[in-house]
C-alpha cells in the first residue's frame, strides 16, 4: 500500500505548501487518525487527516479478500432477510463483504467474498478462463463413456458447454476443471448423461486450493492476491 509523507499529501490535494504543511505539524494542528503526528509521517489511505479537527481525506475501507468453506445448505446471496441461511450471516464478518459468484446450496467448498467491486467484475468475466476445479460423487459407477462425454461439449441451457479436463477418481467420482459458470452446470450436465451428483465440493479457484475446514475462512495471502490481479490484468472493471 503507497505511503505518502503528510507534508506532501496535504500539498497534493491543494490545502497547503509542504512548507506550509510543515508549520501546521509543528503547531500540533494536524491530526492523523485523532492523533498529532510527527515531523515526517507517512500515511495511507486507510487514514484520516484532519487540520484544525476539519476532515481533510476520509479513510477508505480496507480491502477484504477471504476464501470461505462453504458449508452445505448456505446459500450464498446477501439477502440476509429473505434468506435465512445466507452466507453473510453465517461468517458474521465485522464489515461487508460480498461473495464473488455462487456455489449452489446443496454443494460445498470454497468460494471468495470481499468488498472490492471491481475484482468481483473482473474475476466473473466469463470470457477470462479462470480455472474452477470440483471433485464430484455421482450415483451410480463412471465409465469411461461418461468422462468422455462429460468432457467434450454437452447441451444445457440452450447452448454448448466448453470442452473441459475430467478425470475418475474411483467408482463414483471425478475431478472437472470448468472455465465457465452456467447455472448448476454440472448438476446438469450430469443430468444429461443420466447420473445424478450426490456430492459436489469446489476445491480451487485459479491458483487458490481449498485447505481449509468446512465453515472456516481464511484471509487470501498476498502471494495468492497478486497472483489472481496478475490472472486478471487484462480484465475490464465492469461487466
Amino acid at each position: 500500500m503507497k505511503e505518502t509523507r503528510i507534508n506532501k499529501y496535504l500539498s497534493q490535494v491543494g490545502y497547503c505548501s509542504r512548507r506550509a504543511a510543515d508549520k501546521l505539524i509543528e503547531q500540533n494542528r494536524v491530526t492523523i487518525n485523532g492523533k498529532v503526528p510527527e515531523m515526517g509521517t507517512k500515511i495511507t489511505e486507510l487514514d484520516e487527516v484532519r487540520v484544525d479537527d476539519k476532515l481533510i481525506s476520509e479513510p477508505q475501507e480496507k480491502p477484504v479478500y477471504l476464501a470461505f468453506n462453504k458449508p452445505v445448505g448456505i446459500v450464498c446471496t446477501t439477502d440476509t432477510k429473505r434468506e435465512q441461511n445466507n452466507i453473510i450471516d453465517y461468517i458474521n464478518y465485522p464489515t461487508r463483504i460480498f461473495p464473488i459468484g455462487r456455489l449452489d446450496k446443496p454443494s460445498e467448498g470454497l468460494i471468495f467474498l470481499t468488498n472490492d467491486g471491481d475484482i468481483v467484475n473482473k474475476i466473473l468475466r466469463a470470457r477470462n478462463n479462470h480455472e474452477k476445479e470440483y471433485i464430484v460423487t455421482v450415483n451410480k459407477p463412471i465409465t469411461e463413456e461418461f468422462i468422455k462425454r462429460m468432457g467434450n461439449s454437452v447441451p444445457i441451457l440452450d447452448t454448448y458447454t466448453r470442452k473441459c479436463l475430467v478425470e475418475q477418481i474411483d467408482e463414483f467420482r471425478f475431478k472437472i476443471i470448468l472455465t465457465q459458470g452456467l447455472n448448476r452446470q454440472i448438476r446438469r450436465m450430469c443430468e444429461f448423461l443420466e447420473y445424478r451428483v450426490t456430492k459436489l465440493k469446489r476445491v480451487r479457484i485459479m491458483n487458490v486450493l481449498l485447505d481449509i475446514s468446512v465453515g472456516q475462512y481464511r484471509e487470501l495471502t498476498a502471494k495468492e492476491m497478486k497472483e489472481i490481479n496478475r490472472l486478471v490484468s487484462d480484465s475490464s472493471k465492469t461487466i
